[in-house]
């Protein structure tokens, strides 16, 4: 490009120019405090913006089963698929090792702007639903890689699980503004939009992702191929890194980077990623199907399942508590100089709490504060757990090679999305109940003209003779609501006259009229005032009675996947001891006082010998 450019006219130059403005964001020098945190920053803004895309669905998720006429089974595996190839694109993304991770990020923010803002909303089908979100996945599945990648270049390892916490920010973030946004959008759109109300909240999401494109397209930078394979542990490290870098020829560069997997797959990796795999069960089922389990295992006071906007309400709070902790800990563990010792706390306390938190799907009228207080602590102690595992895994990956923190990312990326698209095979089959519960809620709120709102709890609550007298004749009381009877039996109710009472014996029947008759009294107490009421139970007594079936089961359900995930958990507690690093802080320094020597006895050797300083 460079013999191109200056043997071609000023339009190859143009050209070249153009070229490198869209593709080439590398920089030779590792950057001062100051721009150094203005790229982690911008790494984290994309990673936010990007999870917030793919997360959009969660929030709306009982709106696109309605639409589509989508089954559980066959929405779980559109997230099932999504992971999987997610899984297997995060494989090539290893190759940012070699080419730069920028490109990837930036190009795709568009891709899933574009996906998201125009393909979803365009979708008409389930089918066409399903290719949008797996091609959304691959894109993601490629990101997952690129942008931790990212941060670790422009983090020290004294300061990695603080950047590595605000990375993490990112997907929980994600989850956080979906809820957000659907709390106070996604109604409004719902009462002027209908069901396709929906697809406002993929609009949104897809317009900010664009927005992020062009701010990352003019600021964010990759280090070059020589600083990136260095490791650096202390600030201090800068002048000694950047020494090296300038020492180091293209072909050392492919060197390192020689024979990755082989460098990479090693059973410590391999072990200590499967664990946090498996680990991270329940932020998955929170992250996926949370909005559903509010949904359909909770109820208000008045009897009816939360709202849309009600369970993401409750997100709200999670993912919130989940960023907060992710930061806090984050830095905790660099004060430390530790990482293990709060992976164990971390750990234990998440299986503390999703005990106390998973028994709560046996009360649906548990208060909001009681599942705020509960999910809260939850929500933390897997960040305390999740912060210092990614920065001591990308330590973990440095200690083989530096120059291969890529590809070390993509064998966790592979390995977690696998896991969990796996796990998630088995969702629809312990937890059938949501399609039920979803489809027929409806019948409980509204008649089916939409013409005023009906509790159907409320009403059987209030009203629990008429209920028990309409259902113990039903019978006789259904010829009473057909259609040809409607005259006949509004003129008795209004005047039960002779002539009256004679034209409803002939329209009715004999038998009907003798139990009309003998039940005059309770006929005028308990049905006629409710006749509305009572005709609606009984045209939608099936669909009520599935509703009342299926929310008695889902609890239940929703524990049994629950358990699923605390096995998880126990799981990863053996594999913390894979983890590199100490378990005591003070002996954490003094390895840190140990580097700072040798890195200055490093300096000068490089000054005394006559190399660039």
């Amino acid at each position: 490009m460079a013999a191109e450019t200056a043997t071609a006219g000023g339009a190859t130059k143009q050209r070249g120019a153009l070229f490198r403005f869209l593709f080439v964001h590398e920089i030779d020098e590792y950057p001062t405090t100051g721009k150094r945190s203005a790229y982690l920053g911008l790494a984290v803004l994309a990673t936010i913006v990007l999870y917030y895309t793919y997360f959009t669905q969660t929030g709306v998720t009982p709106q696109i089963l309605r639409y589509f006429h989508m089954s559980f089974a066959y929405y779980v595996a559109i997230v099932i698929v999504s992971n999987l190839l997610g899984a297997f694109a995060s494989l090539p993304a290893s190759r940012t090792d070699q080419l730069g991770r920028s490109n990837v990020v930036i190009y795709g923010l568009l891709i899933v702007g574009l996906l998201v803002a125009v393909g979803v909303p365009l979708c008409t089908t389930e089918l066409e639903f399903f290719i949008v979100i797996s091609v959304l996945g691959v894109v993601e599945g490629a990101i997952l890689v690129a942008t931790p990648a990212l941060v670790r270049d422009f983090s020290p390892q004294l300061g990695r699980a603080s950047a590595m916490g605000f990375w993490t920010v990112g997907p929980v973030a994600g989850s956080l503004i979906t809820s957000i946004v659907a709390t106070n959008t996604i109604e409004y759109f719902l009462r002027h939009h209908g069901l396709a109300g929906w697809k406002s909240q993929f609009i949104i999401s897809g317009a900010v992702s664009i927005v992020v494109f062009v701010l990352a397209l003019f600021f964010m930078k990759d280090l070059s191929s020589g600083l990136r394979e260095q490791l650096m542990v202390t600030e201090q490290d800068r002048a000694l890194v950047e020494a090296k870098a300038r020492g180091i020829s293209a072909d050392q560069v492919m060197a390192a980077t020689l024979h990755p997997w082989r460098q990479i797959l090693k059973w410590d990796l391999v072990g200590s990623a499967l664990g946090i795999s498996v680990f991270l069960l329940l932020y998955y089922a929170a992250s996926g199907f949370f909005t559903i389990y509010w949904a359909t295992v909770f109820r208000s006071s008045s009897g009816l399942n939360l709202s849309t906007s009600q369970a993401n309400y409750l997100n709200i709070w999670f993912w919130a508590a989940d960023a907060v902790a992710l930061v806090v800990f984050g830095i905790l563990s660099d004060v430390l100089r530790v990482r293990k010792p709060l992976m164990l706390v971390g750990a234990v306390g998440a299986i503390v709490m999703l005990l106390l938190f998973q028994h709560q799907a046996s009360h649906p009228f548990t208060s909001f504060g009681t599942l705020i207080a509960l999910e809260v602590p939850l929500a933390a102690c897997i960040s305390l757990t999740y912060a210092p595992w990614m920065a001591g895994y990308t330590e973990m990956v440095e200690a083989k090679n530096p120059a291969l923190v890529g590809t070390g990312l993509a064998l966790w990326g592979w390995l977690l999305r696998l896991v969990v698209g796996l796990s998630f095979i088995f969702l629809p089959v312990v937890i059938n109940s949501v399609n039920p519960v979803v489809d027929n809620t409806p019948y409980a709120t509204t008649f089916p003209d939409g013409s005023a709102p009906f509790n159907v709890q409320q009403f059987q609550l209030q009203h629990p003779d008429s209920v028990a007298f309409a259902t113990a004749n039903a019978s006789w009381l259904t010829v009473l609501q057909e259609p040809q009877n409607a005259a006949a039996v509004a003129a008795v109710n209004k005047a039960p006259t002779p002539a009256n009472l004679t034209a409803l014996e002939k329209a009715v029947g004999p038998a009907v009229f003798a139990k009309v008759a003998a039940n005059a009294a309770k006929l005028q107490k308990l049905v006629v005032p409710y006749q509305s009421q009572l005709g609606y139970l009984g045209a939608h007594q099936s669909q009520l009675l599935a509703l009342s079936h299926n929310v008695v089961k889902s609890p239940k359900q929703w524990q049994n996947w629950f358990w699923v995930c605390l096995g998880g958990m126990v799981l990863f507690i053996p594999t913390i001891w894979l983890n590199r690093g100490r378990w005591s802080p003070k002996k954490a320094r003094e390895d840190e006082a140990r580097h700072e020597a040798d890195v200055a006895a490093q300096l000068k050797e490089l000054v005394g010998s006559g190399a660039p300083a």
